[in-house]
């Protein structure tokens, strides 16, 4: 099976994202797991606020391998399967649409868990306990930057995926053309 330059490209960049980002996700659970232990559970650091204090940091370590390793590789493994059942290629275009913008994505939003995990994990560590006034004071304080980031970020990917999975389901509906 002859693989269209498209996919080569588009296995090629989601390929070496999975793995950059598999390496990431296990740094991240390294420091997740050095940096709370400077948080140790204490008479100022009770319990159930160690945990609040340590789980926005805990679950970038999940994330990072979910959106940054499974889902690009399970792109890479649905278009192949597709070609093995003999629909006919995505177009370029949408390939590059679906890397264009859920890589860029799902970069901001994994590097916004890592700061506000940190900001919190930090911001107890020195004192602050009151999860509400550091939950107030990220990224600047500013809701609207925030409300944007997130948004954005969440929707690039979202987007990049449906577009992603509209043309599969078209293709399969299809048969290659034999050449």
């Amino acid at each position: 099976m002859r693989l269209p330059d498209s996919y080569r490209r588009f296995y090629r960049i989601h390929l070496r994202y999975a793995l950059i980002m598999l390496l990431f996700g296990l740094l991240v659970g390294v420091a997740f797991q050095e940096s709370s232990k400077k948080l140790p559970i204490s008479e100022s650091v009770p319990a159930g606020m160690h945990i609040e204090s340590v789980l926005a940091l805990a679950l970038v370590h999940g994330h990072a391998i979910l959106i940054g390793v499974v889902l690009p590789l399970a792109a890479i493994w649905s278009l192949h399967i597709g070609l093995i059942l003999g629909a006919p290629p995505l177009s370029a275009r949408s390939l590059k649409w679906t890397t264009g913008l859920y890589i860029p994505g799902s970069i901001v939003s994994v590097l916004l868990m890592l700061w506000k995990g940190y900001h919190v994990l930090l911001g107890v560590r020195h004192g602050t306990t009151d999860l509400a006034v550091l939950d107030h004071g990220f990224i600047f304080g500013n809701h609207t930057l925030r409300a944007a980031l997130y948004g954005l970020s969440h929707t690039a990917m979202a987007v990049g995926l449906v577009i992603l999975g509209v043309a599969l389901w078209r293709t399969l509906s299809r048969e290659a053309s034999e050449e």
